[in-house]
């Protein structure tokens, strides 16, 4: 079996289905083991919750983990059984955009490392980010790690993936939503931009960035301000600079 989005794994990630009493949680798994402040504070919630704890010795819980090809993960001891995230498509967007004042999406254009998706979905939510949107190739999706790294934001930010993200694109823009795109060729930075009414802001893959359709398809080009000798960032920590810069501009409801 390779690596689904049906197990969450790690502390934050478990604590959060918990917290929240998601639906999608069928049980918890606990390596026996494991015995700490923070493993028995979920514990003891899932018993307040009347949510399904199992005990596994040490060698279950590891065949368990190689069963889900987890060995290289960080695991800290506990597992969440759960039913898959579900994987929004365009049309789930149009809601979205009628019921947000003012929304924001956030386009991944290209980005195929799990980690940097979970990363910018812990900043989505803590920027008040509508939607994130990805294409169907070319880019990670909503694996266990992605999970892990989002720390429970998997669970409250839209995952919407589409087919043809150009015409998805011109779709938002239709509908009146600007599209900003990030570029080191642009001639003015995210600091210089007006960041007002609906908007989208696309981030291309580190290195490569967007896609010729996706960069020809945006409203308007911006960049980050380098002032060392690194040409480019992660682009989850790139993500982070723009989104906190789009709410800094914007009154907080």
């Amino acid at each position: 079996m390779t690596e689904e989005n049906n197990i969450a794994y790690g502390i934050h990630a478990v604590a959060s289905l918990v917290e929240n009493k998601s639906k999608r949680l069928q049980e918890v798994l606990v390596n026996r083991d494991r015995k700490d402040k923070r493993v028995q504070r979920i514990i003891d919630l899932c018993k307040n919750g009347q949510i399904k704890v199992k005990f596994l010795e040490r060698q279950a819980f590891e065949r368990l983990i190689r069963k889900h090809q987890l060995d290289e993960v960080s695991h800290q001891g506990i597992l969440a059984q759960t039913t898959p995230l579900e994987t929004l498509s365009e049309h789930d967007l149009w809601p979205l955009l009628e019921q947000t004042p003012d929304p924001i999406f956030l386009i991944l254009d290209g980005v195929t490392d799990p980690h940097n998706i979970g990363a910018c979905l812990r900043t989505a939510d803590a920027t008040g980010v509508s939607a994130l949107i990805v294409p169907k190739d070319k880019s990670a999706t909503l694996t266990a790690t992605a999970v892990k790294i989002a720390s429970g934001a998997a669970e409250t930010i839209p995952f919407i993936q589409v087919t043809n993200l150009a015409r998805t694109m011109r779709s938002l823009q239709d509908k009146g939503v600007w599209i900003v795109g990030t570029a080191g060729e642009a001639d003015h930075s995210l600091h210089q931009a007006q960041f007002k009414g609906p908007l989208a802001l696309v981030m291309g893959a580190e290195g490569s960035g967007m896609r010729r359709l996706t960069r020809e398809t945006c409203d308007e080009l911006i960049n980050i301000p380098m002032l060392g000798q690194v040409s480019s960032l992660n682009v989850s920590v790139a993500t982070g600079v723009c989104l906190y810069e789009i709410v800094r501009q914007r009154p907080v409801s």
